[in-house]
């Protein structure tokens, strides 16, 4: 029989799974090959705005296949909604049976997606970070500062957000545990931060290439469709890395795209994630290295935050 399993599950189970370890491993059996991932599902909406997501495949050789549908409609907290929504579905990968309903609301995307760029951070980070700058004040904004702490446990923080109220509700809300500087630009931000996390649905670039300075990495989190963009393109033309979460995922999404489109860069300068993970000469060698990290968000992700928790829930 299939189970349902609620947000306050789900939430107490993620306490006790390591989700950057899963996901480690679940970039590197997508970079070899292990897993079967078809192009993302989408649909856009322009009034009000938003996009929906359906991530789904498998691991080959693994107990479930996942199908996740995900989204963001970026209007809703005006109506005392979340803007992320979402769940998950686990079924069983011999017979097709439905296993298990996540009814996450969207928090393992958000949870699955900081995770990944935590784990960008652990190896591509400066050894000791000056600052971690942060472009964006909503869930993502927040997730990400938490789930950095796991590997790179610096406490200042740039923060640069549209809306100034709600940049000082973000330093309200985590204290004086950090030390949270409001930026008044993202040029701002780059000029302090050598860690930097770009959250935003902007359809316009955020940071220009003169903004950052040596030894920074960009992690990329913001820009998952073929129209969102937050990054200057020069930003990856003079980048000495440039690292894609998906190889095919980066032909039509994302800030690799976009510079590919520009004819900035070309399509066999990128690496994937999962690639990189397993060769650690392919991490920073260099304090003065810029690195660029653009995280589009993979079904793998899902597959392996869901199937953790459904493990964790049902002890197996």
């Amino acid at each position: 029989m299939s189970s349902i399993i609620h947000l306050d599950q789900i939430k107490s189970a993620l306490s006790q799974v390591d989700v950057i370890a899963a996901m480690r491993e679940g970039f590197i059996q997508y970079s070899n090959g292990n897993t079967v991932v078809p192009p993302v599902g989408e649909l856009i909406f322009e009034d009000p705005p938003g996009d929906v997501h359906i991530k789904y495949g498998y691991i080959k050789q693994d107990d479930y296949y996942v199908i996740k549908i995900a989204s963001g409609f970026y209007e809703n907290p005006k109506r005392g909604i979340a803007s992320g929504q979402g769940m998950m579905l686990l079924f069983n990968q011999q017979t097709g049976q439905l296993v298990s309903v996540l009814l996450d609301e969207g928090h393992l995307t958000d949870i699955r997606t900081a995770a990944a760029g935590a784990l960008a951070a652990q190896h591509f980070a400066q050894e000791k970070p000056q600052a971690i700058g942060i472009i964006g004040t909503g869930v993502q904004a927040k997730l990400q500062l938490l789930q950095l702490q796991q590997h790179t446990p610096c406490k200042t923080v740039w923060l640069w957000g549209r809306n100034k109220d709600h940049a000082e509700q973000y330093r309200d809300e985590f204290g004086d545990e950090y030390d949270i500087q409001i930026a008044d630009s993202c040029a701002a931000v780059a000029q302090h931060a050598d860690v930097i996390i770009t959250t935003t649905p902007s359809e316009t670039p955020l940071l220009a290439a003169s903004d950052i300075q040596p030894g920074t990495v960009i992690i990329a989190v913001g820009s998952d469709t073929a129209d969102k963009q937050e990054l200057d393109p020069q930003i990856l033309q003079q980048a000495d890395m440039v690292i894609a979460d998906s190889l095919p995922q980066s032909q039509s999404r994302g800030e690799i795209y976009q510079a590919v489109k520009a004819g900035l860069i070309a399509q066999d300068q990128v690496l994937e994630l999962g690639h990189t993970l397993q060769h650690k000469h392919l991490w920073r060698t260099s304090p003065e290295q810029i690195i660029v990290v653009d995280l589009t968000g993979v079904a793998v992700q899902d597959i392996m935050i869901a199937s953790a928790v459904y493990r964790n829930i049902h002890q197996l």
